[in-house]
C-alpha cells in the first residue's frame, strides 16, 4: 500500500518536473543556446546548395567581426582611415575578454595589424579599438553595424558589439552571414586576402588564424569562425575550385573538429551540385591584386611559437605595440601608404616570379635592414606587358642607402626609389 502510494507520488512528481521542463523551454529566449544552422550558396548565380534553419537566428559570436571588418574597409576606401594609421588603445579595451592582444590603455596598434588580429586572433580588445576609433563608442558602432547589415540585406541579424561577445540581443542568421560574406568578396577584393593569412605575428609572438580549413580543405581562401559557449562552434568558409567558388555556414558545432568535418562535407556535396549551373563572370569590381606574399612562405614554419586556441573565449598569450605582418597582405598600390617615404629596388623583370625570388634574397641577405614583411612586387604597363619591379620598401633615407651600400657589396644591383614610383 505504501509502496503503492509513493510510486505514485513519484509519477506525479515526475509530471510535474516534465511540465515544468517544458514550460521553462518554452519560455526560454530565442534563439536557444548553439542552435544547428547551415547554409551553402553558389558564389557566381546565388543558387542555394543546401540550407538547414538557415533564417533561424542564432549568437554569430567572432563572425561578427567581419562586419566589424566590412565598416573598416569602406573607412580605408574612404579615406577616412590608411593602414599605418595608429589607432589607440581605451580602458575599455584593454578590459575585454580573451580572445586577444592584451593590449595595454594607452598603447597604438596600426590599422594594419588591427585587421590581421582580426582575422587570425579574433582579438575582441582590438574590435573595441576599431569601434571606438570609427564610431566614437562601441555602442554607436554597433549601431552603425547593424545599419549596414540591413543596408545589404541581413534583416534578421542584429548588432550590440564589435566582437561577438555574449549578448542576447546580437543575432544572426546563416543566410545573412553568407550574404556578408559575399558582400566582403564582391566589395573588397583587394582586402579579401586578409581572411587568409594563416598566421600573424605581433611583438615577438605568432598567432596562427582559427580557421583550418586554410590548410585542411582544397581551395579554400577565407573567411571566419566563431566561438562562444552559447552559439558553439560557427563557422564562414569561402572555396574556390575549378574557377567555381561556393561560400557556406554553419551554426552551431559541437566541437571546431566536428564542425569542420561537417563544414567539408557540405562543401563536398555542395560542388557536386553546382556541378551543373551556369558559371559567370565575377561582379563589376577593382581587379585582385597581387598581395605580398614574401613573409606568407615563411607563415607556416612560423606557427610553431604559435599562441592560438581552437576556442575563441580562451586566452591567448599576447602583447602590445605594433609589429609585423606573416603575409603582408596590402596591396602593392597601397605599399606608400602603410610604409616609410623610400625604398631600394633590386631588379625588374617581366615575370613577377623571378622579381619575387630576387626581393626575398636581397631581404633575406640583409634581413635587419629589409625586413621580409616589406618585400613588395610592384607592376608597370610596358606597351603590352607588364614589369614586375622587385622592392623593399618602407626605409628612411639613411636606411635605403645603407642598404644600397651593403647590397653592392653582396654583388646585388641595387637603386635607391622613393616610394611613390
Amino acid at each position: 500500500m505504501l509502496r503503492r502510494a509513493i510510486s505514485r507520488f513519484s509519477l506525479r512528481l515526475a509530471g510535474l518536473t516534465l511540465a515544468s521542463l517544458a514550460l521553462a523551454l518554452m519560455a526560454a529566449p530565442t534563439p536557444s543556446s548553439a542552435r544547428y544552422a547551415s547554409i551553402v550558396i553558389d558564389y557566381d548565380t546565388g543558387t542555394v546548395l543546401h540550407e538547414d534553419h538557415a533564417d533561424d537566428r542564432n549568437y554569430p559570436a567572432s563572425l561578427t567581426k567581419m562586419m566589424t571588418l566590412y565598416l573598416l574597409f569602406e573607412a580605408l576606401d574612404r579615406g577616412t582611415v590608411k593602414l599605418d594609421d595608429k589607432l589607440p588603445v581605451s580602458k575599455r579595451a584593454q578590459g575585454m575578454p580573451p580572445s586577444k592582444l592584451w593590449l595595454k590603455a594607452g598603447d597604438t596598434i596600426t590599422v594594419e595589424n588591427a585587421i590581421l588580429a582580426l582575422t587570425t586572433q579574433s582579438a575582441n580588445d582590438v574590435a573595441v579599438v576599431i569601434a571606438e576609433a570609427l564610431g566614437g563608442t562601441e555602442v554607436h558602432f554597433a549601431q552603425l553595424m547593424t545599419e549596414k547589415a540591413h543596408e545589404l540585406g541581413m534583416s534578421r541579424t542584429s548588432y550590440r558589439n564589435a566582437s561577438g561577445l555574449p549578448n542576447r540581443h546580437q543575432v544572426s542568421t546563416a543566410r545573412d552571414i553568407a550574404t556578408l560574406s559575399k558582400a566582403l568578396l564582391r566589395d573588397f577584393p583587394q582586402y579579401y586576402d586578409v581572411f587568409s593569412a594563416k598566421a600573424f605575428r605581433y611583438h615577438g609572438n605568432t598567432y596562427k588564424n582559427h580557421n583550418h580549413l586554410l590548410t585542411k580543405y582544397d581551395g579554400t581562401d577565407g573567411i571566419k569562425t566563431g566561438y562562444i559557449r552559447a552559439s558553439g562552434f560557427n563557422l564562414a568558409a569561402s572555396v574556390v575550385r575549378d574557377g567555381r567558388r561556393l561560400i557556406a555556414v554553419v551554426f552551431g558545432g559541437r566541437t571546431s573538429r566536428s564542425r569542420d568535418r561537417h563544414m567539408m562535407s557540405l562543401l563536398d556535396r555542395g560542388f557536386i551540385k553546382a556541378a551543373g549551373l551556369p558559371r559567370f563572370s565575377p561582379d563589376p569590381s577593382p581587379p585582385k591584386p597581387r598581395t605580398l606574399l614574401a613573409a606568407a612562405h615563411a607563415a607556416d614554419d612560423a606557427v610553431a611559437n604559435d599562441n592560438s586556441s581552437d576556442d575563441e573565449e580562451t586566452a591567448d598569450d599576447g602583447a602590445s605595440d605594433d609589429g609585423s605582418v606573416l603575409g603582408g597582405l596590402i596591396r602593392p598600390a597601397q605599399a606608400a601608404s602603410v610604409s616609410g617615404p623610400y625604398g631600394v629596388q633590386v631588379g625588374a623583370f617581366f615575370d613577377y616570379d623571378s622579381a619575387l625570388a630576387l626581393a626575398k634574397k636581397a631581404s633575406a641577405r640583409l634581413p635587419k635592414l629589409l625586413p621580409a614583411e616589406q618585400v613588395v612586387v610592384t607592376s608597370l604597363p610596358v606597351g603590352d606587358k607588364t614589369l614586375y619591379r622587385a622592392r623593399i620598401l618602407g626605409l628612411a633615407s639613411a636606411e635605403a642607402k645603407k642598404a644600397c651600400r651593403e647590397l653592392q657589396r653582396r654583388s646585388i644591383d641595387c637603386l635607391i626609389i622613393a616610394t611613390d614610383g
